[in-house]
């Protein structure tokens, strides 16, 4: 009965269209929320009054890292810099004084802005040795500017020096200066080391709720750091002084602790105002953005910075403030993508409204998701490897997403008259399984500075699960029993894993949102026996 099929297929693509719209719907009440600006607290500060102290790392520019030795800030570099922080904050904290940063008290000195000294220590004695009588040099020479010594950054935690070496350095350091001295750790170190309060002026503290053992939301974020504060007050006799807190825009959820630019904002005002109310002398991570920082710490550990790389402010201290600014790019995107699959439903020569529209639908879902997978690429990847491996699991979605679309618009999940529709989707989800496998493997084993790969995932996972369902195509036809193995460990691996990072962060909407993906990817490989092959179209 030919007619009845056809009607049959049409009703499927019509359903298929109307699942599509529902993402299109949902899709777009999302980057209407993101664009939505939120009213903040805002900070009370008098028109000439200044933030307190802000960490400067110059490290922002091209292959610019202090991992490499030879890397040399230029003075016009420094220069400018700290021209724009002068105009927002009283003082900078630095954590070196080699590879050019020598130069920072000079230029701060003529800009009225103070600095907070740091002489970096490591394994090597000699470079440590080298690093302080600079560090202690300076101090002496730029006494009205430098207000602080800080030698060490969280040594201790890196188990870098024992408490007794750190001990030494700073007995050194107090001989050589007169300026206040101190050494800088995370709070949990400074009270698993107390006897280190005997060799500072005041106590530097670094409390980052996003970093916590226990990971702190934004909404407990503030309680959080009184709670530490309160208990280090009651722990030290001397001075506290807050060396680092920050919240990160970017990268992978820690428990119920979310990097984005409005938690940032959030935290920060938040932060200020306790900090106001509280009488504490603070130093803000930090000024503005490390790329080299993510080849450390994952994509997150690049995006503390109040400014971006292009020295543009992230937010403001006062008005509202928006996630994301997209303005029309997404509309015209997903225009783009209308065009190109609508086209490709009229090349067809088959002019049904069910076929235009359910390509013109899944061409705007396509092309506004690939928006979102650059963005998100961009910000992930941190070398050729990695744009390597995600970009080519991201075309991999998109090419069965195009073979998904042949099938229908062709021979409407009629495989074995399009192999080249086949091959496209096969090809695609296997890439997919495959690298779902491999990412929950790595979160499984180390998944610290990992993010949940959402975005290159979500619409490959909805299409060929939910949509190949809605429109009868049965994905799994022609597998032989080698490659059909495979994949099933593949997908295995990828839920199990999944299932791991849940139980792990039960919290952690990513890694739930991670699980639904994993489920969905693998429904697509399971047979069903109700999902025919449908007639030609």
């Amino acid at each position: 009965m030919p007619d009845q099929d056809n009607q049959h297929n049409i009703r499927s693509l019509w359903r298929y269209s109307c699942f599509n719209l529902f993402l299109l719907v949902l899709l777009g009440a999302w980057f209407w929320q993101q664009n939505q600006p939120v009213a903040l607290p805002e900070i009370k500060l008098n028109p000439a009054a200044k933030l307190q102290c802000v960490s400067y790392s110059p490290y922002y520019g091209k292959e610019q890292t202090p991992l490499v030795k030879d890397t040399r800030i230029t003075t016009a570099q420094i220069d400018h810099d700290l021209a724009l922080l002068s105009q927002h904050f009283q003082c900078v904290r630095i954590y070196s004084v080699s590879q050019g940063l020598d130069y920072v008290p000079e230029a701060a000195s003529r800009l009225g802005l103070k600095v907070m000294l740091g002489a970096w220590i490591g394994w090597v004695k000699t470079d440590n040795d080298k690093e302080l009588k600079l560090a202690t040099t300076l101090a002496n020479r730029y006494p009205n500017t430098v207000t602080a010594l800080i030698v060490g950054n969280e040594v201790l935690l890196r188990g870098e020096q024992t408490e007794a070496a750190m001990q030494d350095y700073l007995r050194t350091a107090k001989r050589a200066t007169k300026i206040p001295v101190t050494y800088a750790d995370v709070w949990e170190f400074w009270l698993k080391h107390r006897d280190m309060e005997k060799s500072v002026d005041f106590v530097t503290v670094h409390v980052l709720p996003y970093w916590e053992d226990d990971p702190q939301s934004i909404n407990h974020a503030s309680q959080h750091i009184a709670t530490v504060m309160d208990m280090l007050s009651k722990s030290f006799t001397k001075p506290l002084f807050i060396g680092e807190t920050g919240w990160p825009t970017q990268g992978r959820q820690r428990a119920g602790s979310i990097p984005s630019q409005l938690n940032q904002a959030r935290y920060m005002r938040e932060f200020i105002q306790l900090a106001q109310a509280k009488d504490w002398h603070y130093n803000l991570i930090e000024a503005i953005d490390q790329p080299w920082k993510r080849k450390l710490e994952g994509t997150v550990g690049g995006y503390w910075g109040l400014y971006s790389t292009g020295l543009e402010a992230k937010f403001y201290f006062n008005g509202s403030v928006a996630e994301r600014h997209d303005g029309w790019r997404p509309l015209c995107w997903a225009l783009l993508g209308i065009f190109a699959f609508g086209g490709l439903a009229l090349a067809t020569g088959k002019h049904r409204p069910s076929n235009f529209l359910s390509a013109a639908s899944l061409g705007a879902l396509v092309a506004t998701v690939a928006f979102l997978q650059l963005g998100y690429l961009a910000a992930a990847c941190r070398d050729t490897m990695e744009w390597a491996v995600l970009g080519s699991v991201a075309l991999a979605g998109w090419l069965a997403l195009t073979g998904l679309q042949f099938m229908l618009l062709t021979n409407f999940a009629s495989p074995a008259k399009n192999k080249l529709a086949k091959i496209a989707m096969y090809s695609g989800l296997l890439v997919l399984i495959i690298g779902a496998a491999i990412a929950g493997w790595l979160q499984m084993t180390d998944g610290r500075y990992r993010d949940f790969p959402l975005v290159i995932y979500a619409l490959p996972a909805l299409q060929l699960s939910l949509g190949a369902w809605l429109t009868g195509i049965q994905i799994r036809t022609g597998w032989n029993i080698i490659y059909s193995i495979f994949i099933y460990v593949c997908g295995a691996v990828a839920l199990v894993t999944a299932a791991i990072a849940v139980w792990r962060e039960p919290n952690n909407l990513a890694a739930i949102l991670w699980l639904g993906l994993s489920i969905l990817l693998a429904s697509a490989l399971w047979p069903n026996p109700d999902l025919q092959p449908a007639k030609k179209n």
